[in-house]
């Protein structure tokens, strides 16, 4: 079900915008000091706080990352597109957006996505939360790197000319994202951000 909201989404979003999409930007795949810019300190201090340890300036070849889209509208800068499902919603993201809310450009509402993640009382099992080595080790090692790769997009967006990220969760459309009035809908939601 989470994939199919995803696409539901992707597909309704690009319709409503008129947008394109293209692929994830190269400075996104595996972001480090370079990357980063001026945002480094604040990253090194999300990352340390979240594992403990030093970020390295440069992330390893395998490391990967991926968005759900990034929208093209012509006569504006691209913008990446995130689809939240609930294992986004945790201590770990709170404790991140915490650090940027204030100061950095969102196409959602920080507050919201802090007060759903604060509620959470228990971590998704399994794959969801296995160890991530070396970057994330231990128990809830995904937990932590989804927050961390989630933070880093929300940040370093506005640094390489994207429209601030637009995330939608999937609690504010499962109800009605399949029904027949769903563009109007989201056509509201859509104007409460952007």
């Amino acid at each position: 079900m989470p994939k199919e909201i995803e696409y539901a989404v992707v597909g309704l979003v690009t319709d409503v915008l008129g947008a394109s999409t293209t692929s994830t930007p190269n400075w996104l795949v595996r972001p480090g000091r370079a990357e980063c810019g001026e945002r480094w300190p604040l990253v090194c201090a999300i990352y340390s706080e979240l594992t403990g340890f030093k970020v390295p300036d440069e992330m390893r070849k395998v490391e990967r990352r991926t968005v759900d889209a990034v929208l093209v509208v012509p006569g504006s800068p691209p913008r990446i597109l995130e689809v939240d499902e609930r294992q986004h919603f945790n201590d770990y993201r709170a404790t991140t957006l915490r650090r940027y809310k204030d100061d950095v450009p969102l196409a959602f509402d920080a507050d919201l996505w802090i007060a759903r993640s604060d509620a959470k009382t228990k971590l998704e099992g399994g794959g969801f939360g296995r160890p991530v080595p070396p970057l994330f080790p231990g128990e809830g090692g995904r937990h932590r790197q989804r927050a961390f790769r989630d933070a880093l997009t929300d940040i370093l967006a506005p640094r390489h000319g994207f429209a601030p990220t637009l995330r939608i969760a999937d609690f504010e459309v499962k109800d009605w994202i399949n029904l027949p009035d769903r563009v109007d809908r989201m056509r509201r939601l859509l104007s409460t951000r952007l």
